[in-house]
């Protein structure tokens, strides 16, 4: 081999055997356009044989808040701390749509893109976070339907209810990626435990179901004390999300900077676990999956 072959610099090394604090953030902002590309997959595939497309981000949500109001608080009784019932469960859904929504599509994404891990190197990363982008679209068509109807209650208030927009609307661009971190990183832990129980695929719809249960989306943090299990529906760091997502449109829930500091904490937690164990099932996931 002559000098010149030995003096070569490379583009891209790839090695077997890494580090697994090795991530490399850097090679992520080198393949920024395959992100966007598998964006545009992930929007274009799941609405491309549908028969009323994107209108599903404006059906879901109706339908589901109107439930919701029927049955939590027309039969249930339950209190919405003076607001509207329509603005406050659709606030609730709005947030915890796309929290679920990157939580359950990330914890797929090794058993759903094995044919394309298998086949050449892009940052695996790159997948998981594409899921946290493209469910943004859906999260501001949905957000739109929010304002929209809050405009509508602003002009024609229902008796005994009234919100108001906060100083807390400062928060949101930092709640929307808590939201998304939190999702994230538990969908990259799940995923790669999926590779070798894939049962566990089963479980996180229904699991992600009753954990809605468990956070102030059909139920404002008020009730939840007064019923006597305040303090477990708080060990949930959606709820102190939700909350200050909910303070910030309606001007009502229980934030404080305790709870969304508790918030910000495990999010942080989960994440660098996630990211972790992503890493290190990254390099051997073809062979188990």
């Amino acid at each position: 081999m002559n000098k010149s072959s030995q003096s070569q610099n490379w583009d891209l090394v790839i090695k077997g055997h890494t580090s697994l604090f090795d991530v490399k953030f850097k090679d992520l902002w080198h393949y920024r356009d395959l992100l966007f590309l598998f964006v545009k997959r992930d929007f274009v595939s799941f609405y491309k044989q549908t028969v009323l497309g994107p209108l599903w981000f404006f059906i879901q949500p109706i339908f589901t808040t109107i439930v919701f109001s029927f049955v939590f608080g027309n039969l249930a009784g339950i209190s919405t701390d003076g607001v509207p019932q329509y603005l406050f469960y659709l606030t609730g859904i709005t947030a915890w749509q796309y929290f679920s929504d990157c939580l359950t599509k990330t914890s797929t994404v090794f058993r759903d893109n094995a044919n394309i891990f298998g086949k050449v190197y892009f940052p695996r990363l790159i997948m998981p976070l594409s899921i946290v982008v493209s469910n943004l679209v859906r999260f501001g068509v949905q957000l739109l339907l929010l304002l929209c109807m809050m405009v509508y209650f602003y002009f024609f208030p229902m008796p005994e209810t009234s919100f108001k927009v906060t100083t807390g609307m400062l928060l949101f661009p930092f709640l929307v990626v808590l939201m998304a971190l939190l999702g994230l990183g538990l969908g990259l832990i799940i995923t790669a435990m999926t590779t070798k129980y894939r049962d566990l695929t089963f479980l996180v719809t229904f699991g992600v179901q009753l954990l809605m249960y468990g956070t102030t989306v059909i139920y404002p943090l008020s009730y939840a004390r007064e019923k006597g299990y305040g303090s477990l529906v708080e060990l949930n760091p959606m709820t102190g999300i939700i909350e200050a997502f909910r303070y910030a449109f309606l001007g009502k829930g229980e934030f404080t900077v305790w709870s969304l500091g508790y918030s910000i904490l495990m999010t942080m937690v989960i994440l660098f676990a996630g990211i972790l164990i992503f890493n290190k099932t990254e390099k051997t996931f073809v062979d188990t999956i």
